[in-house]
């Protein structure tokens, strides 16, 4: 079997996946709202031949599109949500907006979804010259990873169950496979409802929400003190009650984050936090609504997909470069604000001998683009970090690689990544992943005993059974917008 062949298509197909990239990057959408994206998607998609299917579990801007018959059954997955207040021009080096204040592609969701959907249509090829039943690749379409969390409302409808595998890929500074897991993740939006009074002339008939809000925020920082040192909880405040000082404000609104390693643990510290929110309502007299807003799990690292993705990423190698790229992304460098030295932060964890590697490989920090693989190097080491991802990894064995398409050590969600996006980088990023995911799951097809020793290492890891952090009759929604008191 030639697997070239098949990645190959993607060259010739090429043009399709950067085009929709850049519309995707031009519409920039955030999350939940990719109407336009999604329905790119699946235009593309239909015409190719695959079957589309689309809202997925109530959620309008998702969808799979499947193609094939009969086991095994590989899913690939794609985002495609922006970002807000990162609208900036292409390929352009120094900072400026297309859109005044707009939105932008800061985390590359534009090249996931075109580069996942490149090993998509290359995979259908494979499977068209295959015999019938010999297997079944699905393209899922999973919006809102910057604060939806789709995939995990998908986890709670059970639509990973049926995967044997999945895949799926990120936009990085470099070419890697990634090992060891995160945080899980729960966001809870809390409103206060007092009463409105002048501050000066009638106190007294005040109930202040805003102080409600600020109690909440001094119980939980006491809190801070009595809960596990992995745990986390950050917030942010979405509404202050108004601009008038002379006035008690009758509404506050604030957005908890509480992050812990395994959901059940993160539910068991969101309780404390429910309390606290009780209390200061109590304490105020004013009234308390919560409005779950979305949840992830961490990750079940999967040695057998990793060292499988590493393989073809070794065969397919770095995206090539050439000197206008190197010559981009080194006026992107200097653009930093805070310059940045030595070793990537990814090679944090790793061992002295990948250090070295990577120390060498960069030329000290030098290099504007990193256009090398990094070994491979398995750990269990936890990522302060979270994403949805996980909710996949508990239902199924699922690995993840990354592929270069942005600037030396750029900031993440950054303007730099933007015009990355959009950019001979992204594009060739974006192809040398979809050419990573292809080759991995024709193995998979090809080797049906990499799926059962895959799976035998999930079923081990993942005994204890998956928490869904998700809560029955929650629906996807953005933070921010008013809650509503009866």
């Amino acid at each position: 079997m030639d697997k070239k062949r098949y990645q190959d298509y993607i060259d010739e197909r090429a043009e399709v996946f950067c085009d929709a990239s850049d519309k995707i990057w031009g519409y920039a959408e955030l999350s939940l709202k990719e109407h336009k994206s999604c329905a790119l998607y699946c235009e593309i998609l239909k015409k190719e031949g695959f079957k589309v299917t689309t809202p997925v579990a109530g959620i309008d801007t998702a969808f799979m599109a499947s193609y094939g018959s009969g086991r095994p059954v590989i899913g690939i997955l794609a985002e495609y949500d922006a970002l807000s207040g990162l609208s900036q021009k292409a390929a352009t080096p120094y900072r400026e907006e297309l859109v005044k204040g707009g939105t932008g592609h800061g985390c590359g969701h534009n090249m996931l979804g075109a580069g996942s959907m490149a090993a998509a249509f290359a995979v259908k090829k494979y499977l068209e010259d295959k015999p019938e039943g010999s297997g079944t690749i699905i393209f899922y379409g999973c919006p809102g990873e910057e604060g939806g969390a789709s995939k995990a409302f998908m986890a709670r409808d059970g639509v990973w169950k049926d995967l044997d595998c999945a895949l799926t890929w990120h936009p990085s500074h470099l070419n890697y496979v990634d090992s060891g897991t995160c945080n899980s993740c729960i966001q809870t939006e809390y409103a206060f409802k007092g009463l409105a009074s002048h501050a000066s002339a009638a106190p007294e008939y005040g109930r202040s929400a805003l102080d409600a809000l600020e109690l909440m925020s001094v119980g939980v920082n006491f809190l801070r003190e009595h809960m596990p040192d992995e745990a986390r909880i950050h917030y942010a405040i979405t509404d202050g009650g108004g601009a008038s000082p002379n006035v008690v404000q009758p509404h506050a609104q604030v957005l908890y984050m509480v992050r812990s390693v395994y959901v059940k643990d993160a539910l068991k510290l969101q309780e404390r936090v429910d309390k606290i929110a009780q209390g200061a309502a109590l304490m105020t007299e004013t009234e308390l609504k919560k409005k779950f807003i979305d949840g992830c799990s961490n990750l079940v690292p999967n040695r057998t997909l990793q060292e499988l993705l590493y393989k073809n990423l070794c065969e397919v190698g770095s995206p090539k470069f050439d000197e206008e790229d190197m010559e981009l992304a080194r006026k992107l460098v200097e653009s930093y604000e805070v310059k940045h030295e030595g070793l990537p932060r990814e090679a944090e964890h790793m061992s002295e001998e990948h250090k070295e590697f990577i120390l060498k490989a960069t030329e000290e920090g030098k290099k504007p683009l990193n256009d090398f693989v990094v070994p491979y190097e398995y750990n269990s080491i936890r990522e302060p970090g979270s994403t949805d991802v996980g909710d996949v990894s508990w239902l199924t064995p699922t690995a993840q690689v990354y592929m270069c398409c942005f600037a030396a050590n750029s900031p993440g969600h950054s303007w730099q990544n933007v015009a990355c996006g959009n950019s001979p980088i992204g594009h060739k990023g974006l192809l040398a992943a979809g050419k990573v995911l292809c080759g991995t799951a024709i193995d998979l097809f090809e080797d049906h005993k990499l799926i059962e020793e895959a799976r035998a290492e999930f079923e081990k890891a993942a005994k204890g059974g998956y928490v869904c952090p998700v809560p029955e009759g929650a629906k996807p929604v953005l933070s921010g917008e008013m809650i509503e008191f009866d």
